[in-house]
């Protein structure tokens, strides 16, 4: 991961709204930064010290290396916080190259947001048909989405014109998983309706299907070679995406958790591992290749029986859960310690909570949005 190292010098000229920031590091390159996103804090450079008005740690990341380590996460602060819904934030997804945040909440609406300015982009109302379980395919001017009204149809949206592009009909209850493939125009939809369906974003058409005896949820693997598919929250299948009609070419079967059910599975960006949120107050995490427990993570708060998200960051290393406390509770995936306790000051549950793909800056949402940024009083000290 990269971020703000001053190395050398920096220049800063202030307007009214922003802050100005020529910065030279160490290999001589310069670049200039312009943002509204940060509060005022304190900055050190050698031995000069001044106030700045607006600071986009988010953008600075070009200027120097740094890595995501304990004491990087326990700074994580929020940055913005965006008061756009009347009710719970139920689903969101960063965009590919990391720039835009798509959210889907229970009011029916679905917004956009520029996660590089700090920016609300686009209001969406869904109210006919509802919308959960929304993703961007692919790039940031489409996305699919479940339904919650009228039946159970899976849509596929055009965020340019608000116009759908194509139905995928076919579940007979509700879509309760839904994951893009990282690398083909193919998703996965699980239903409550005990099947799991395979689907070509350029076609109406089911491309395979499997009834799986149970509720499911689904992953695509990083490399979007392998899907695994948890079951009943007890059972692990691993399919070849090529040959999805065939049947898994691994089972793994998993002590049955007898107080929460799996809500998502996810795949650590490395493939080695696999996360298993759940609607109680513990996250397993697996081998990828076998299924053998790695780690069980608890200490967060889930005393209303809802699915709360819990994601891997970028290298891996770190697991990020959401509370109904409306706190982030941050865990080392290797080790399985606690990191630390984030208080974001939600005023609800925290059901979504996700790390940026590409840059350092993580998003968690109750009813509320909140754009979270490492803060370190004094940048310099970290050269």
């Amino acid at each position: 991961m990269h971020l703000y190292i001053f190395t050398s010098t920096v220049d800063i000229c202030n307007d009214d709204q922003y802050t100005h920031l020529a910065v030279q590091n160490r290999e001589s390159l310069q670049v200039v930064f312009t943002s509204p996103l940060i509060p005022p804090l304190q900055i050190s450079v050698g031995a000069h010290s001044r106030r700045l008005s607006f600071v986009d740690y988010y953008i600075i990341f070009m200027v120097a290396k740094m890595k995501l380590v304990d004491n990087v996460v326990r700074s994580f602060k929020v940055a913005k916080v965006f008061r756009e819904n009347t009710d719970k934030i139920n689903s969101f997804d960063f965009s590919p190259a990391g720039d835009y945040i798509i959210s889907c909440s229970e009011d029916d609406q679905i917004v956009i947001y520029d996660s590089q300015k700090g920016e609300l982009s686009k209001t969406i109302n869904s109210k006919k048909y509802g919308v959960d379980l929304i993703h961007f395919a692919h790039t940031k001017t489409t996305a699919i989405h479940s339904s919650t009204k009228v039946d159970d149809t899976i849509r596929y949206l055009s965020l340019h014109d608000n116009k759908y592009i194509r139905y995928f009909t076919g579940h007979a209850k509700k879509v309760v998983s839904l994951c893009v493939s990282p690398i083909e125009d193919m998703f996965v939809s699980g239903s409550l309706d005990k099947s799991l369906r395979l689907w070509d974003l350029r076609s109406p058409n089911c491309q395979g299907y499997i009834n799986v005896m149970g509720r499911p949820v689904a992953a695509f693997d990083p490399e979007g070679l392998v899907l695994a598919a948890g079951i009943n929250s007890e059972t692990l299948k691993l399919f070849d995406v090529r040959s999805f009609d065939k049947g898994p070419f691994i089972t793994v079967k998993l002590p049955q958790e007898k107080e929460c059910d799996w809500t998502d599975l996810k795949f650590s960006q490395d493939g080695r591992t696999i996360l298993i949120p759940t609607n109680g107050s513990l996250i397993r995490l697996i081998n990828a290749f076998n299924g053998t427990p790695i780690q069980t993570f608890t200490g967060h708060l889930n005393n209303k029986g809802i699915p709360i998200e819990a994601s891997f960051s970028p290298d891996s290393q770190y697991i990020f859960s959401g509370s109904t406390d409306g706190r982030i509770h941050v865990w080392n995936a290797v080790t399985g310690y606690k990191v630390c306790v984030l208080n974001g000051d939600h005023p609800g549950p925290v059901h979504c909570v996700k790390f940026n793909p590409k840059y350092m800056m993580m998003a968690s949402a109750c009813t509320n949005m909140a754009f979270w940024l490492p803060t370190v009083d004094d940048v310099a000290n970290l050269a």
